[in-house]
């Protein structure tokens, strides 16, 4: 069962249908170390790395339900761009955590940023992403569960919605296997659907490598298709797909896969602002390729959601409460 203050965020985050149709505009080093590359002082920096992803807030919220921003750079220089009729979702991990001398890494919280900041600024939702990895060092792993845990009981105290981004957190020498990925995704999930993490959104990649999804109805495509429900299953509670740096085509084909599945949405960006990124920095040229693949893109991505998720409120586990009337409301209601 959900509270009535995270019924009421996840509400605004998805779109009359109850479907997530999310951009994901919160990446901080495939954005900063582009530009920085280009530019001849450093100082410029911050300007250029807002200046940019306000390009993205104009030319793509028409088309999404909600927006995901970091607070380095998105809240703090460009949440007046942000249409206050979308959702927001707000980041907590810093990108530059600790790594273990394996290359493991250890996510951490940015300096000075946490849940009731992010509930105080007004966003209707709460982003962490962590790599993680069940066969990852045990010391590692339990560093990982902590913060999650200790993120789900603060997103409780302040009754606002907690998504997990799950990514697999493999050593520098690892070498990955189909299955050693499908693996990881599934197990990973599995451990973080469990109550103790409060976890109410799973923001997850795919099980099958982006080059190797057929999409539905194409040849073999069950064998894939047994893992997304698999996925579906495990999870026990709306899920979303993370484009990952699949290109625009083998995304699509991936949502095919997780919407037959049950999916409710996805949270796109790289798949399709990464080659506008490759123009900077001519603005012109930018802007006009936002205005080109990645708008029809984004119209296909949206027609097949409409067409087949499933809203976030048809998952069993994220029924609304009944709510006791009159005084008794009041008094049940938790304070933070």
């Amino acid at each position: 069962m959900i509270s009535v203050g995270k019924s009421w965020s996840l509400r605004r985050m998805a779109d009359d249908n109850g479907l997530f149709k999310m951009a994901s505009l919160d990446q901080r080093p495939p954005i900063e170390d582009p530009i920085a590359k280009a530019l001849s002082h450093d100082n410029n920096l911050a300007t250029e790395v807002v200046k940019f992803k306000r390009l993205l807030i104009e030319n793509f919220q028409d088309k999404s339900s909600a927006m995901l921003l970091d607070p380095s750079f998105a809240v703090a220089g460009s949440l007046d761009a942000l249409d206050p009729k979308k959702g927001l979702l707000v980041s907590l991990e810093d990108p530059h955590s600790p790594k273990n001398s394996a290359g493991e890494v250890l996510t951490a919280a940015i300096e000075n940023w946490s849940v009731s900041k992010i509930k105080r600024l007004g966003a209707d939702g709460v982003k962490l992403l962590v790599w993680y990895r069940p066969d990852a060092d045990k010391d590692v792993n339990k560093h990982q569960q902590r913060l999650v845990q200790d993120v789900g009981e603060a997103c409780v105290k302040y009754d606002i919605p907690f998504f997990l981004e799950l990514l697999a957190n493999a050593p520098s020498d690892y070498e990955e296997t189909a299955q050693s990925k499908a693996d990881c995704v599934l197990q990973s999930v599995a451990e973080f659907s469990k109550a103790k993490y409060h976890v109410d959104v799973f923001m997850v990649e795919s099980p099958v490598d982006a080059a190797s999804v057929p999409g539905v109805g194409v040849n073999g495509w069950e064998e894939v298709q047994e893992k997304f429900e698999l996925l579906a299953q495990i999870a026990a509670r709306p899920w979303i797909m993370l484009s990952m740096g699949a290109d625009m085509a083998q995304f699509h084909k991936i949502m095919t896969h997780a919407y037959e599945a049950g999916s409710s949405g996805y949270l796109a960006g790289r798949a399709y602002w990464l080659n506008t990124l490759s123009y900077y920095p001519d603005w012109n040229k930018m802007q006009a390729d936002t205005q080109g693949s990645p708008q029809t893109f984004i119209k296909d991505l949206n027609v097949l959601t409409n067409d087949s998720a499933v809203a976030w409120f048809d998952h069993d586990d994220k029924k609304g409460e009944e709510q006791p009337l009159d005084k008794a409301f009041c008094r049940s209601y938790s304070e933070m």
